[in-house]
């Protein structure tokens, strides 16, 4: 005769663990901007920047020299033409050294802008398949570029020193003024990355926007052509483009260009934050349709 041996059940105590409780709605209406969201994932930001910088130079001859030899080539060109054949004022500087510290916060700009303007349609099977803040791909494709501007910033200070021009004390605004130059492609950047999802015919008129950016921004000459010549209520309206202030910002800081350059830069400032706000906003308000629609 078998006897069964009744069932002990045992009950085992589950220790108590708090977790984070994450809850994902769908936005309605204004979205808030959740910039807190950027600071805990700035080891991603870190990811996606190294990465970035990693890809554009490699299997490349030349590698990083190519963030010297652009600017470089560039000033050469505009100081034959526009210095030399055109014969246009650098304000008393070196035609070389003045178009090359124009160019470098340009450029910064100009590259900064046209990787962001693609970067969510770059990264579109990333952004069907695992959930991070959107934001985290604009930002990052602006700081990749503060390496190749940090590398021709060095080439700089090694022209200055040879034309014999010592920086001012002023040089300490700089860092100011690439925040500026940065704000200012991440705040045009989001609005065309955000329309570059809905439209993909945008990404076709950026390199037209930028060229056209260019010849509108005081880099090949100097901002006094159009002050000294026009009444005040151009200043103003000069002062509407954001590259303006920061162009000339860099001269101040850097060459001790003189001049009524004060309000440009404060104008400038004002057109960059007013810009970043709203293509934050439209951008938060349009991010829950990026993965549908890219």
């Amino acid at each position: 005769m078998i006897v069964s041996k009744p069932m002990v059940t045992q009950t085992v105590e589950r220790r108590n663990t708090r977790l984070p409780l994450v809850t994902i709605e769908p936005l309605h209406g204004w979205a808030p901007l959740g910039l807190y969201e950027l600071w805990n994932c700035r080891e991603l930001i870190y990811f996606f920047v190294w990465r970035d910088v990693k890809i554009r130079y490699k299997q490349t001859i030349l590698g990083a020299a190519w963030a010297v030899l652009q600017p470089l080539l560039t000033m050469v060109v505009f100081s034959v033409i526009f210095g030399h054949l055109a014969g246009l004022p650098s304000d008393g500087v070196p035609y070389p050294i003045f178009t090359y510290t124009a160019l470098l916060p340009w450029q910064l700009f100009a590259y900064a802008l046209s990787q962001t303007a693609i970067s969510l349609v770059s990264h579109q099977q990333l952004l069907k398949k695992v959930y991070f803040p959107r934001l985290v791909i604009p930002f990052s494709a602006v700081l990749c570029w503060v390496v190749d501007f940090s590398i021709g910033f060095l080439v700089l200070l090694v022209l200055m020193f040879y034309y014999g021009i010592v920086p001012t004390l002023a040089i300490v605004m700089v860092p100011l003024f690439v925040l500026l130059a940065m704000a200012a492609a991440l705040a045009v950047g989001l609005w065309l990355a955000t329309l570059n999802v809905q439209y993909r015919d945008v990404r076709y008129a950026i390199p037209f926007l930028i060229q056209f950016w260019l010849f509108i921004t005081p880099v090949a000459y100097s901002s006094s052509l159009i002050l000294d010549r026009t009444p005040g209520y151009v200043h103003l309206l000069y002062g509407l483009n954001p590259m303006t202030g920061v162009v000339e910002g860099f001269r101040w800081a850097l060459l001790g260009k003189s001049g009524d350059v004060g309000p440009l830069i404060f104008v400038s400032g004002l057109v960059v934050v007013g810009l970043l706000l709203s293509g934050l906003i439209y951008f938060r308000r349009m991010e829950g349709t990026f993965s549908d629609v890219v």
